[in-house]
């Protein structure tokens, strides 16, 4: 999982209501979509602070939206430096400190928000969704949308727009206990009108001449004709794409990822590789990241995603192989 999808993921502060009804309200789901909307099509640029497992980190983000496209540029502003530019399916990444550029493709992948747009209407199918109360959000009026999920499969979020524009200003996610896992907000933001495009350029690229380059090399396969597939996925949840690409130097690793909408989790079938450490099979976590990783063959699989540990394992448990 990049860098990029993990600081962006979502998450809540106080724990919602028991007392909501069991039916969505319409006017929530048009509420998603509208956030879908201005997030892809307005230009903004601004700070925002992402908490996990008590560490705070915070970031500055700029997008772009002209003829030419939309470009976005990620900083992180404290802890170890690193920029990311995205441009249209190409994510590069900057790391300084290791002299490391890393070069990504993620074909039909949504960065911020998480949100995708062909699955909002079926959300009400696992989350409850209504209408909260209006606060003040970086100086903007925001309203807030809750999503109470109807099973253990998927966190509950509560998120935050700009009533004027829908852009999306804050969100949390909190556990099946109902506790806090992440939370990202933004401190400061400027939400449309003339944003200098050097905002956008990357800070290291004449300097990043010389440094290794790490390409991932990620394209569009067929794993089944591999032998490799996933025989059944949470309710909710469907394949929204399957690829190969190179992980940790490693060439030729399947990578699958499945969704409900608005979470995400990512399948990595990785290959044998000569004098390669054994990775730590079982299940780990980094704030509302749960990864499960078990041995199959002389393959390891790592399924990792922003969802609770019990669909994590449910999806690691339906990896397969035949052969073909």
């Amino acid at each position: 999982m990049s860098w990029l999808r993990i600081l962006l993921l979502i998450s809540l502060l106080p724990a919602l209501s028991t007392a909501f009804a069991q039916q969505s309200d319409p006017a929530a789901i048009q509420w998603l979509q509208r956030i879908y909307s201005a997030t892809q099509k307005l230009s903004y640029t601004g700070t925002f602070v992402y908490q996990h497992d008590n560490q705070v980190e915070t970031s500055r983000i700029t997008r772009i939206v002209d003829a030419s496209g939309p470009v976005e540029k990620l900083e992180a502003l404290d802890g170890v430096p690193r920029e990311i530019i995205r441009s249209g399916d190409q994510v590069v990444c900057y790391l300084p400190a290791t002299h490391t550029v890393r070069i990504d493709k993620q074909s039909g992948r949504n960065t911020f928000p998480l949100i995708l747009p062909d699955q909002i209407k079926e959300l009400s199918g696992s989350y409850t969704l209504h209408k909260g109360e209006i606060e003040r959000v970086a100086g903007y009026d925001c309203q807030m949308i809750l999503l109470k999920p109807k099973d253990n499969l998927r966190y509950g979020q509560k998120i935050c727009a700009d009533v004027a524009s829908g852009m999306l200003l804050k969100a949390h996610i909190y556990s099946e206990k109902r506790r806090l896992v992440e939370a990202f907000a933004f401190t400061q933001i400027q939400i449309g009108g003339s944003i200098d495009r050097d905002k956008v350029k990357p800070g290291y690229a004449a300097k990043g001449k010389d440094w290794r380059v790490e390409d991932s090399g990620a394209a569009e396969a067929d794993l089944a004709g591999t032998g490799w597939s996933v025989k059944s996925q949470p309710p909710g949840f469907r394949k929204i794409t399957e690829m190969t690409r190179t992980l940790n130097g490693r060439p030729g690793v399947g990578h699958i990822v499945f969704s409900d909408g608005l979470a995400a989790v990512s399948v990595f079938i990785e290959p044998p590789a000569a004098g390669a450490s054994a990775p730590q099979t079982g299940l780990s976590r980094r704030g509302a990241i749960n990864i499960y990783t078990r041995q199959i063959g002389d393959h390891w699989v790592t399924v990792v995603g922003e969802a609770p540990s019990v669909s994590v394992k449910f999806i690691a448990d339906a990896v397969e192989y035949r052969k073909p």
